[in-house]
C-alpha cells in the first residue's frame, strides 16, 4: 500500500440521462469489483436529483442488492435527463444555479469517488460538478446513438440495434404481405448509428442518415426499380434526425418545454406515396429501443466497464472515462471523449458495404 493511501474507501455510483439496457451490468460489475477490495458502494437514486433531496436519496449497493439484475433493462437506480443543476427550472419558469447543493448532497454521503454513467450531455456535466467541488470522478459511456468521442460502442447501443434489426425483420413480412412501401423512423439523436447499423442488419431497401444528404428523386427511383424487377414492396429506414427535403428538421416540443426528434418518417412516406402511387405504412420505433433486456454484448460491456472504472478510482486516476477500443477496455479524458462528437463517417466500412449491397443511400 503506498504511503498515505486510505486503507478504505467509500464510492458513489449514479446512472444519468435517458435509459437503455446494460445499466444494470454496469452497476452490478462496479459492486462487485468494489467489494472485492473491501470498498463499500453507495448507489445514489434519479442522479443529480437525488443529490438534491434532503435526506439525499442514496442507498448502500451490496453483492446481494444487486443479484438478479443483469437481464435487467432500464436501471434500478433511475435516472433523469432533465434539470441542468446550473441552469436549474423552478416551478415559476425561472432558473437557478443549485450546483452548491448537489456538491454538498455528495458530501453529506461521505464518498471518495464517484462513478458516473451517462452520454456526453451528462458526464459534461457531471464533470463541471467534480472541478467545483473537488470530486474524483470517473466516466463510463452510456447512450443508444453511440456519438460518444473515442470509444467504439456505448453501453446500450448493440441493444437497440437488436431491437430495431427485430423491427425490419417483422416489417418485411407485412410489406411483401402487402406490397406496400414500409417506413421505419429509428432514433439516433444527432448521429445514423442505429439507422445504418440495423438497416444493414435487416436487408432495408433505403437507408436515410444525417450524415449523408438524401434526394427524394433518388429514393423513388430505387423503388420504382424494384417495383419494375418484380419486387412491390420495399423496406425504407430512417433516421429521426434526417430532414426533410426542404431542410427542415421535424421537431415538437413535449410538455416539458424540451424540442424533440420526431415525424420525418411520415414526411418521407407521404412523398413516397405520392410521387411512385405506392402504399405506404409508417412505423416510429421510438422508446422500445430503449427497454427490454439487455443483449450479451451490452452485458458483457457494461460488466466490463464497471469493473474498470472501479480499477481507475483504486488506482487515483480521475477525470477520465472507460473506453472500448480494439476489443479491449481502455482510458481517456472525459473532456475528449465529450469534444469528439462520433457522428457516421460517410467513408465508413459500413457505409460502403450498404453501397456494395446495393442499399439506396438517398445520393
Amino acid at each position: 500500500m503506498r504511503q498515505n493511501e486510505p486503507s478504505y474507501k467509500r464510492i458513489g455510483i449514479m446512472t444519468s440521462g435517458g435509459d437503455c439496457a446494460g445499466l444494470n451490468a454496469v452497476i452490478r460489475g462496479a459492486v462487485l469489483r468494489a467489494h472485492g477490495l473491501g470498498w463499500s458502494v453507495i448507489g445514489i437514486d434519479e442522479a443529480t436529483h437525488g443529490l438534491l433531496k434532503r435526506p439525499v436519496a442514496a442507498t448502500e449497493l451490496t453483492p446481494d442488492s444487486v443479484k438478479g439484475i443483469l437481464h435487467q433493462g432500464g436501471t434500478i437506480l433511475r435516472t433523469t435527463n432533465r434539470g441542468n443543476p446550473f441552469a436549474y427550472p423552478a416551478a415559476d419558469g425561472s432558473l437557478s444555479d443549485r450546483s452548491g447543493e448537489i456538491i454538498e448532497g455528495y458530501r453529506q454521503l461521505g464518498l471518495d469517488a464517484l462513478i458516473g454513467v451517462g452520454g456526453d450531455g451528462s458526464l459534461a456535466i457531471l464533470r463541471r460538478l467534480a472541478a467545483q467541488g473537488g470530486i474524483n470522478l470517473v466516466g463510463i459511456p452510456k447512450t443508444i446513438d453511440n456519438d460518444l468521442g473515442h470509444t467504439e460502442r456505448a453501453v446500450g447501443f448493440s441493444t437497440a440495434v437488436v431491437v430495431a434489426t427485430e423491427a425490419i425483420d417483422r416489417l418485411h413480412v407485412t410489406a411483401a404481405s402487402h406490397n406496400r412501401v414500409m417506413v421505419l423512423e429509428v432514433m439516433g439523436r444527432d448521429a445514423g448509428h442505429i439507422a445504418l447499423t440495423a438497416g444493414v442488419a435487416g436487408g432495408a431497401d433505403v437507408i436515410l442518415i444525417p450524415e449523408i444528404p438524401y434526394r427524394l428523386d433518388v429514393i423513388c427511383e430505387k423503388i420504382l426499380a424494384r417495383r419494375d424487377a418484380g419486387r412491390n414492396f420495399s423496406l425504407v429506414v430512417i433516421a429521426e434526425s434526417v430532414k426533410s427535403a426542404d431542410g427542415e428538421a421535424q421537431q415538437y416540443v413535449d410538455a416539458h418545454g424540451q424540442s424533440r426528434y420526431g415525424g420525418i418518417g411520415r414526411v418521407i412516406a407521404e412523398e413516397i406515396a405520392e410521387r411512385t402511387g405506392a402504399e405506404t405504412r409508417v412505423t416510429v420505433l421510438g422508446h422500445v429501443q430503449r427497454g427490454g433486456s439487455p443483449v450479451p454484448l451490452d452485458r458483457i460491456l457494461g460488466l466490463a466497464f464497471g469493473v474498470a472504472a472501479v480499477d481507475l478510482i483504486a488506482e487515483g486516476r480521475f477525470d477520465r472515462m472507460v473506453a472500448w477500443q480494439n476489443r479491449q477496455v481502455v482510458d481517456v479524458p472525459i473532456a475528449d471523449a465529450c469534444a469528439q462528437y462520433q457522428a457516421v463517417d460517410p467513408d465508413d466500412t459500413l457505409v460502403r458495404t450498404a453501397r456494395g449491397l446495393g442499399i439506396c443511400l438517398g445520393d
